[in-house]
């Protein structure tokens, strides 16, 4: 498929090299021309343009920027150029304040969570959550030994769900579907939980898994 990334942090820059090791074509988009060649010249396949062309093309997207950047960008892209698509969202609503013992801070509620917001500001595109429960560092090919790591999903769209299941195994991940876009109340704050390690401890090297008795 043509994938589309709207961000270009390390997060955008680890999904798109993972992307073209399995033989996607990818396009990052960025609001910053100069941002767009560096990329380009970092990373060996890709395509860059601005956020409108990169929505435009692609044929589905994945959303990999600052929670608090997320509506913002997506109105960048165009209403238009954004319908009818799957958008895999890897945001977190992460609050810009310092976490409080070791736990980040979000701007959303247990009654509301960030991919809601954006599902019902665009209606017409279809919203997958994944990849916000992982640094950057093990969202590919994510080595924990014998154990195969879970990625938790959710979305309304059961098309977007498979079409997201199958990139996410074929990044070697388990994938567990936990229903519609109000799931994502629970997958969110996963990020908090995962984050607590390493705010604490440095550690940074821990993925979640669930366990399902026979």
């Amino acid at each position: 498929m043509h994938y589309g990334i709207i961000g270009s942090g390390m997060v955008a820059q680890s999904l798109a090299k993972g992307l073209l090791k399995y033989g996607h074509r990818v396009t990052v988009g960025s609001r910053d021309a100069q941002k767009q060649l560096e990329l380009a010249s970092a990373i060996e396949g890709i395509e860059t343009a601005g956020f409108p062309e990169t929505a435009e093309r692609a044929e589905a997207l994945i959303l990999a920027v600052k929670g608090s950047a997320a509506l913002d960008a997506l109105g960048q892209c165009g209403a238009g150029n954004i319908r009818g698509k799957l958008i895999i969202d890897a945001t977190n609503p992460i609050e810009a304040a310092p976490p409080t013992q070791g736990v980040l801070k979000f701007f959303t509620t247990l009654d509301e969570s960030l991919m809601e917001r954006l599902q019902n500001a665009f209606p017409e595109a279809h919203f997958v959550k994944a990849f916000n429960s992982i640094g950057n560092a093990h969202m590919v090919d994510p080595d924990f030994g014998a154990e195969k790591p879970t990625m938790f999903i959710c979305g309304n769209d059961a098309t977007s769900k498979a079409t997201t299941r199958v990139l996410l195994e074929q990044f070697g991940w388990e994938v567990e579907d936990l229903g519609s876009a109000p799931s994502a109340r629970a997958i969110e704050p996963l990020c908090m939980l995962w984050c607590i390690p390493g705010m604490l401890e440095g550690r940074w090297n821990h993925a979640f898994r669930l366990l399902k008795k026979p």
